[in-house]
């Protein structure tokens, strides 16, 4: 206990002025005048990731700047070459990140929580955060064929009966073709990438292993080719397999550079070890003139885990189930079809038990993520996975009644009540015993966390200032969070109706006085900035942060779909924070948001706006060639530059816009509207479109037209 009263500040600081630098408890509290003040300055959950990001980023810029010869992924390869769009100058930055091209496909088998990703050139990394396996040609003359130095190696997303990415690339009489998905061997799940080369001359086709993955370096220390030469067994843990013995191989270490540089040599080598953790190795396989040869590579994702609750033979009876009851569309516009078809299989692949908002960068759980996919895992009819995840939330939630997935978020709890309600309505069911203790003390924690609500402060009577969504800004008192707290409360007025009526009555009351708070302190900014249009916080400007002022639109329904406020505030965001035709997030994540557009393009869809139509499009075109959209995409690359690289959120978004297109609940109305959204482009003769079976809040329906 002595430690506690140590002078860690004057320690801190005397000894970083002693070497010369800043003093960091200084730099500190200037940092944290920016925000306004708070209980919790920034989440260390985000903090630790970030430290984690720019950790490998500093490995990467020792690395990768002072050995351009080697092959590196596709993200490298645009982002240092100076004639690409990508590039990204580095001489005062100190780490080196993937900034230009996030993007990556995650393949897998329903209720397995292991998601092998693939990058845009083919590559494939089996373990969350580990080293990759690629495929390469050698020409007779020494020329490689390397799919991540291509300029666009041809990728599709193949969605039945196994989830399967498949990369063609093509140079100079040569062809190769990678297809990544994950098979099921003795119950136990592998990813295996099978290699089909061909080339007009002889040649030899390559299987790689690579000590980095789309974010960039990880390490290999030790490489030994088995005795029978049928696979490698890595860092003494891994074994991955070749379907053939390798005729050749190749190992290399830091010090003599890629083993790219030394296929052509004779001699060989069956194991290396290297004290950098830059083993590179290479098995090689003969092509015949003109004869395609296929070679299949396969690596264990998990030895101890069954990937189903479920006893099931294959990945494709997985699959199957998995999908036997959900919403279909049927859309003459191929584009919308695949994409919804994928999305839906995003949401799938991405809920084992909890649910994660990514299969690599963001394979953790927020409740603000959850939230959002849960809605549409709904009403796309996948009520079992939804349950699943919901069933855990009580064990989230602290004994004070916070639903805790990162500190200083104060929106969890409104998020958490709101979804656990939306489960009752669309399916029709009673809430859960379970969940009753659970829901009494998150609306309390709601209550009891408001700020007095005397005196004239803009903020008086709101939730603290807070972290929020990291993408609206410093710590501030975001309208977000109140929104959510309002929807949060009147979720658990309905649900505890039936049980504790009083307290119901009690969370009614506090909903309505909360909702009085925001309305005033809207009032008094619209009077500051002379206009009705909602900032994100009570003394904010008007910035690309007003975009999570809109969530009392959507996905809420707090106002009606003509409110000037919420009108203005979408008009406000079309006008000054977007690029490409959909929105640009200027705050963090720089980039064009699918998932924010679409939330735009909500609100537009409640008002009539054929603005929405617009949208739709404009996010359509943003999806990458495998249906998937990173959090953020550059505007000029069009690649990620924000998040995961398959951002299960964008996903979730664009299930639900496609089914409002259809019908969406007016519930304050007691409306269902149908078809109000439909694009006439969605339209053909003699084809029917239909959309169903969807569940709504009084039943479920299905369309057709």
């Amino acid at each position: 206990m002595w430690l506690k009263w140590l002078p860690w500040k004057w320690i801190v600081r005397r000894a970083a002025r002693a070497h010369g630098f800043l003093d960091p408890i200084a730099l500190l509290a200037y940092l944290r005048r920016f925000a306004q003040p708070s209980e919790v300055q920034e989440p260390v959950e985000l903090l630790r990731a970030g430290v984690v990001l720019h950790a490998r980023g500093l490995m990467n810029s020792r690395s990768i700047q002072h050995n351009l010869d080697w092959v590196w992924p596709y993200w490298v390869q645009r982002q240092f070459d100076p004639n690409d769009d990508a590039f990204v100058p580095r001489a005062f930055s100190i780490t080196h990140i993937n900034l230009t091209h996030r993007n990556w496909t995650a393949v897998g088998v329903p209720g397995c929580p292991h998601f092998p990703i693939v990058d845009p050139a083919g590559a494939l990394t089996p373990l969350i955060d580990r080293w990759s396996l690629d495929g390469w040609i050698l020409t007779g003359d020494g020329s490689l064929l390397a799919p991540s130095r291509t300029i666009r190696p041809r990728q599709r997303l193949e969605l039945g009966p196994n989830l399967a990415v498949i990369t063609d690339s093509q140079w100079d009489g040569c062809s190769l073709r990678c297809e990544v998905d994950v098979c099921l061997r003795d119950r136990r799940p592998v990813a295996c990438l099978r290699l089909t080369g061909r080339s007009s001359s002889q040649a030899w086709m390559v299987v790689s292993l690579r000590p980095y993955n789309p974010e960039g370096v990880s390490f290999i220390h030790t490489v030994a080719l088995s005795e029978v030469r049928r696979g490698w067994l890595i860092d003494d843990e891994r074994l991955v397999d070749f379907s053939g013995p390798a005729e050749r191989h190749a190992v290399s270490d830091y010090h003599d550079g890629d083993v790219s540089l030394h296929l052509a040599r004779t001699g060989e080598r069956d194991k290396i070890t290297c004290d950098v953790g830059m083993v590179t190795a290479a098995a090689m396989f003969e092509l015949e003139p003109d004869k395609p040869r296929e070679i299949a590579v396969t690596a264990p994702l998990k030895e101890d885990h069954q990937p189903s609750r479920v006893a099931i033979a294959s990945a494709e009876e997985s699959w199957s189930r998995a999908m036997e009851r959900h919403c279909r569309l049927d859309v003459a516009d191929q584009r919308v079809q695949f994409l919804y078809d994928a999305a839906l299989r995003t949401l799938v692949l991405h809920s084992p038990d909890d649910v994660y908002p990514g299969p690599y960068t963001y394979k953790r759980f927020w409740f603000r993520d959850a939230a959002f996919i849960l809605n549409a895992m709904l009403c796309a009819g996948l009520e079992e996975r939804a349950e699943r995840v919901l069933d855990r939330f009580p064990q989230r939630q602290t004994p004070f009644g916070y639903f805790h997935s990162q500190e200083g978020e104060w929106d969890s709890n409104g998020e958490a009540l709101w979804i656990m309600r939306r489960f009752c309505q669309l399916t029709g069911r009673r809430v859960k015993t379970a969940w009753l203790s659970a829901i009494e003390k998150g609306a309390h924690w709601i209550v009891k966390k408001r700020l007095p609500n005397e005196g004239e402060a803009p903020h008086a009577g709101l939730l603290p200032a807070g972290f929020s969504a990291e993408h609206l800004g410093p710590n501030d008192y975001y309208y977000w969070d109140d929104f959510w707290g309002v929807a949060g409360l009147r979720a658990a007025t309905e649900m505890l109706g039936a049980h504790k009526a009083r307290l119901a009555e009690h969370f009614d009351e506090q909903a309505d006085d909360l909702m009085h708070y925001i309305e005033r302190s809207l009032a008094l900014a619209a009077g500051r900035l002379g206009r009705s249009a909602m900032p994100a916080a009570p003394s904010r400007r008007l910035d690309a942060g007003a975009i999570g002022s809109i969530v009392a639109g959507y996905p809420l329904h707090l106002m009606p779909s003509d409110d000037p406020r919420l009108l203005d505030t979408v008009n406000y965001l079309m006008d000054v924070c977007s690029f490409r035709g959909g929105f640009f997030q200027d705050m963090i994540h720089s980039g064009i948001n699918p998932y924010l557009t679409l939330h735009i393009a909500q609100v537009m869809l409640r008002a009539n706006d054929p603005r929405s139509h617009e949208l739709l499009r404009v996010v359509a075109d943003l999806a990458s060639p495998t249906g998937q959209w990173p959090e953020a995409v550059h505007p000029r690359t069009l690649g990620g530059c924000m998040g995961d690289g398959q951002h299960v959120w964008a996903a979730a978004e664009w299930v639900m816009m496609v089914r409002n297109c259809f019908l969406y609940e007016e519930a304050a109305a007691g409306r269902l509207v149908l078809g109000a959204g439909i694009p006439e482009d969605w339209l053909a003769p003699d084809r029917p479109l239909a959309f169903g079976p969807a569940p709504t809040i009084w039943g479920t329906v299905s369309i057709t037209l």
